[in-house]
């Protein structure tokens, strides 16, 4: 059913470009929140799209590309629309677009709003709606503003890149910063915003990095098979 559907972009379209029932459509979800003194505040947007316009058989959506954003919002620039707003937004962008889409998948590249994604999605699917999710995740990648996202973006957008202001952060394991991350946000943890260390980060990794991720994504969506939480895995 979806083999033939060719890979375009849904803001470029008209509506009768869409009118044949088939189309799977990747939304990538990101957010507006601080990188560091070194990263553009859409770093996981401009990640999400990136993985997103690589998916095989699909329609890249416009992003939304504001989230739940909280743990970040001691810093100036993030603009967080909080879990709730955004599990309510995408509940509402999955009835709608199931009207004539035969498949939604949300790409999300901002890790806070996993569990706002998750409710969605499970609620649209208990409607009997055909969406599921996807991270960009990267195994073993450091956590915020580090050397993972720092090559992603040397790759996907070296002009946003400030190289020179780049500084390590907290560099702890996830597990011992979440207690005081969920407690007080990120500043408590990092005051410049980093989790992790972009220290040695280049394109050449990010290039690998991304696809990799790629990869790994268009084999879930492949086998499309959701979770208990509507993840593809």
């Amino acid at each position: 059913m979806f083999d033939d559907v060719v890979v375009s972009n849904l803001g470029s379209s008209v509506w009768s470009d869409r009118g044949n029932g088939t189309d799977s459509v990747a939304v990538p979800v990101g957010s507006v929140e601080q990188h560091g003194p070194h990263l553009p505040l859409d770093t996981d947007t401009t990640i999400a799209v990136a993985v997103a316009a690589q998916l095989t058989g699909t329609v890249l959506a416009p992003a939304i590309a504001y989230g739940a954003s909280g743990e970040h919002e001691d810093f100036p620039g993030t603009v967080s629309i909080g879990a709730a707003a955004l599990e309510s937004v995408l509940i509402e962008y999955g009835r709608s677009s199931c009207r004539w889409a035969a498949r939604v998948l949300f790409v999300n590249g901002h890790g806070g709003n996993a569990q706002s994604i998750a409710n969605a999605v499970r609620q649209l699917r208990f409607e009997a709606r055909d969406v599921a999710w996807l991270p960009c995740a990267v195994p073993g990648g450091d956590a915020h503003a580090g050397r993972t996202e720092t090559s992603l973006l040397l790759h996907i957008a070296p002009d946003r890149v400030r190289l020179h202001r780049a500084e390590p952060g907290n560099t702890d394991p996830m597990a011992q910063l979440l207690p005081t991350l969920r407690a007080e946000g990120v500043r408590a943890c990092s005051p410049n915003g980093v989790l992790g260390d972009p220290t040695g980060a280049n394109a050449h990794e990010g290039e690998q990095l991304l696809a990799a991720m790629v990869v790994r994504s268009n084999s879930a969506v492949a086998r499309w098979k959701p979770d208990s939480n509507g993840m593809l895995t």
